[in-house]
C-alpha cells in the first residue's frame, strides 16, 4: 500500500447514550499501539491530541440525553474533521457513535470542496436512522445515519453541508433494526445488508458491489467501524452487543478488501468502551483490523501469545 499521511483525533465523546465508559477509547488505541502499528506500515502518522466540545447554551430536552452536549461535540468534531482532511486521511478514535455526527459533516464539507461525492460505509449491529424525533431511547448515538441523509428533525444541529444521497452509503453487518428505521430505510436506497445474506452469501459480495459504486463516481469513502460490528464472543468492549456480528475472519476480510480498493480516505473508531474489555482484547483487536485495512498481509501479522 501507497504510504499515507494519517492523522489520528481522538474524540473522548460519551454522551450519545446513558451507559458511560466510551470516553476512554481514544487513551486505549493509543495504549493498544495504533500509531506504532501504522507506522511499521510505513505511514506517516501524526496525532492531534483530542478533540474538545465547543461550548453551547442551548438546553437539554427530553426525552433526548445530553441535546446541548452532543450538538457542542458535533460543532467541534465537523470542524476537525475538514481541517484534517485537507492534510490526509483523518482516523477519529471514539468515543461513541454520536462522534460520527461531526465527521460526517466534516468530511461531507471537505468532499462538497473537493467536488467529489462522499460515500459511507456503515460497518455496524444498528442502522443509526433514528431521528431526534423518532428515538425511543433519546440515545443520539443511534441518529448520525439520519442526519447525514438530511432526514427532518435535526433543526438544533448544524445544517448538514450536502446530504448524502441513499445509494452512496452502504450498511453492512445489521442485525438490531428499530421498526422506524425499517420503514424508513425502505425509502432511502441505501445498500443494506445483514447478517442473514452474510451467512447466505458472505461478505465480500456486496462489498465490492459497493465499492464498484465508489470506483464508478470517483467518490471518497469513509468508513464507520462501530466495535458492535464484531461478534461479541470476540469484542466484548461494547455496551451494545448483539450476538451474531461478524467473526474475525470476515472482519478481517472487509479491511483487507477495502485496503485493496484503495478507496478509503476517512475513518471512524467507535463505541470501544475499555471498562468492559478483558485485558485490552477488543482495543488489540480493533487496532490488528486497522492495521488490516492500511496495508498489513495475512503473512505479516504477529503472533499473540506470552513471550
Amino acid at each position: 500500500m501507497t504510504p499515507r499521511d494519517v492523522i489520528l483525533l481522538g474524540v473522548p465523546l460519551d454522551c450519545g447514550k446513558r451507559r458511560q465508559g466510551c470516553r476512554m477509547g481514544p487513551d486505549a488505541f493509543r495504549i493498544a499501539g495504533l500509531a506504532e502499528s501504522l507506522s511499521e506500515l510505513g505511514h506517516r502518522v501524526r496525532d492531534d491530541g483530542n478533540v474538545a466540545a465547543q461550548a453551547t447554551d442551548l438546553p437539554d430536552r427530553e426525552p433526548l440525553h445530553a441535546l446541548g452536549e452532543t450538538v457542542g461535540w458535533t460543532r467541534a468534531i465537523a470542524k476537525a474533521a475538514e481541517d484534517a482532511a485537507k492534510d490526509g486521511m483523518p482516523i477519529f478514535m471514539g468515543g461513541d457513535h454520536a462522534l460520527s455526527l461531526g465527521s460526517l459533516a466534516g468530511l461531507a464539507a471537505h468532499a462538497q470542496t473537493a467536488d467529489r461525492p462522499l460515500f459511507v460505509l456503515w460497518l455496524d449491529a444498528h442502522a443509526d436512522f433514528n431521528t431526534p424525533a423518532t428515538t425511543e431511547s433519546g440515545n443520539l448515538h443511534g441518529t448520525p445515519v439520519a442526519y447525514a441523509y438530511g432526514c427532518k428533525g435535526f433543526e438544533d444541529f448544524p445544517p448538514f453541508p450536502a446530504p448524502i444521497p441513499g445509494n452512496q452509503i452502504a450498511m453492512i453487518g445489521l442485525r438490531s433494526v428499530d421498526p422506524a428505521e425499517r420503514a424508513a430505510l425502505a425509502e432511502t436506497g441505501i445498500h443494506l445488508t445483514d447478517m442473514r445474506v452474510i451467512d447466505e452469501s458472505g461478505i465480500k459480495r456486496p462489498l465490492a458491489v459497493f465499492l464498484d459504486e465508489v470506483t464508478k463516481a470517483n467518490g471518497l469513502l469513509h468508513v464507520s467501524f462501530d466495535t458492535d460490528f464484531l461478534d461479541p464472543q470476540i469484542a466484548p468492549a461494547v455496551g451494545t452487543t448483539v450476538p451474531g456480528g461478524a467473526t474475525m475472519r470476515e472482519a478481517h476480510l472487509v479491511m483487507e478488501l477495502l485496503c485493496d480498493s484503495g478507496l478509503v480516505t476517512s475513518l471512524d473508531l467507535v463505541e470501544l468502551n475499555p471498562f468492559l474489555d478483558h485485558a485490552g482484547q477488543t482495543a488489540q483487536l480493533m487496532v490488528d483490523l486497522t492495521a488490516s485495512l492500511m496495508g498489513r498481509r495475512i503473512f505479516d501479522r504477529p503472533t499473540r501469545g506470552p513471550q
